[in-house]
């Protein structure tokens, strides 16, 4: 059985962008692991891709940005300090149009703010990956299949004081490669895991040379769940769960005019793949995988084979800028940076806002920088919403 395009499928829900470090003891040392590929491997990646073109236009962050309706993807902290009663948001992005043109990602979100500490959101992520082509092994077609995979969230944030919240969401995922399909012999059905997220925020006026400023930092804990199997018998696959951490500077220069500056730091809590003997019997770098998720999540954090060094190399880096003109035009610039052994994604990005009313419209562009073909050049993300305000209240 062939199917089309099956390393663009498989690639996406594996995560394997990179090999696995070289193996064999007479093949590698310590000194040679920091530049040795060994990318993190997990499933259904598409959980960890940024959704809406604000976020998008300013470097793939947002754990600390002003709170929004699409805040549910990185901190819904957030959510407790939205001057909006309500808010609902639905974008799309045309995914990996250097390679197909029938890969798109879909993200509906919300948020209902029911009294001054408290605010119910949800949120629905939907993963289409374009038509595959059934065929048997002499090449004639035996129908064709679009696999998909979604997200389901439903998420509860509160303030703990006058500048702090917190918040819980959980999610329900499914994710569905073959449509109950023979890979090699092999049965595949859809795969399940249910996952949590945790966040974290702060936020605190300030004064700078007399004009108001706002400082904020935040953390999320996201993608904290079970493992995925497709197969009857195999081993479950982890899913990418992830540690977010960022602030955010804000300068109102006046009643028009106002600048913020943004940094998150990204981690996943999947252990890092160890380098084993030839024969895959004895780990020679690194750590063994455990079998407790929590003991995983925490392992993530020191069990890289080429020691601090790797570590450091697993944190990636989003930074951006946003200029607001009068809360009803937006300018965004941003930059993502991933280590070459962790994935090599490099890229540029840009965007705008416009806010009519309720109604507000975003869009995001990227630009590789990775130096080499990059699938994910000249991404576009479009996001359309509605706010629901309670009272005239400044953004």
């Amino acid at each position: 059985m062939i199917l089309r395009r099956l390393t663009v499928v498989f690639g996406l829900l594996t995560g394997m962008v990179a090999g696995i470090a070289a193996q064999g003891s007479g093949q590698i040392t310590k000194d040679l692991l920091g530049s040795e590929l060994n990318s993190i491997q997990t499933t259904i990646p598409f959980t960890t891709i940024s959704p809406d073109s604000r976020a998008g236009a300013m470097g793939d962050l947002g754990v600390a940005t002003s709170p929004d309706v699409n805040s549910q993807h990185w901190n819904a902290a957030k959510y407790a300090f939205a001057k909006d009663k309500a808010g609902l948001s639905l974008a799309y992005t045309p995914w990996l149009r250097n390679l197909v043109n029938d890969i798109n990602l879909a993200y509906l979100s919300g948020f209902y703010r029911f009294n001054d500490k408290q605010t119910v959101s949800g949120s629905l992520k939907y993963f289409s990956m374009g038509e595959i082509i059934f065929r048997d092994m002499v090449g004639v077609e035996m129908g064709d299949y679009t696999p998909n995979e979604f997200a389901v969230d439903l998420g509860y944030s509160r303030l703990l004081s006058e500048y702090w919240s917190t918040a819980l969401v959980l999610r329900f995922i499914r994710s569905d490669i073959t449509g109950g399909g023979t890979v090699d012999g092999q049965q595949y059905n859809a795969g399940y895991s249910f996952a949590a997220d945790l966040g974290l925020y702060y936020q605190h006026p300030v004064e700078l040379g007399g004009m108001d400023s706002e400082l904020a930092w935040g953390l999320n804990f996201s993608n904290l769940g079970t493992k995925i199997s497709y197969t009857e018998g195999s081993d479950k696959q982890f899913i990418p769960a992830n540690f977010r951490l960022g602030a955010r500077y804000t300068l109102n220069i006046d009643e028009y005019n106002s600048f913020s500056l943004a940094v998150d730091l990204n981690k996943l809590l999947v252990p890092t793949p160890p380098v084993l003997s030839s024969n895959g019997d004895t780990v020679l770098f690194g750590k063994k995988t455990p079998n407790s998720l929590p003991l995983s999540w925490i392992q993530s954090f020191y069990d890289a084979p080429g020691g601090f060094e790797e570590e450091m190399k697993e944190i990636m880096i989003s930074a951006g800028i946003e200029y607001w003109y009068h809360d009803q035009f937006a300018m965004r610039l941003g930059y993502f940076h991933e280590s070459e052994t962790k994935g090599n994604r490099k890229f540029l990005t840009a965007g705008i806002g416009l806010r009519f009313n309720v109604f507000f419209l975003d869009f995001s562009y990227l630009i590789s920088t990775s130096g080499k073909s990059n699938p994910l050049a000249n991404t576009m993300r479009f996001t359309l919403g509605m706010n629901f305000p309670e009272g005239n209240r400044r953004r």
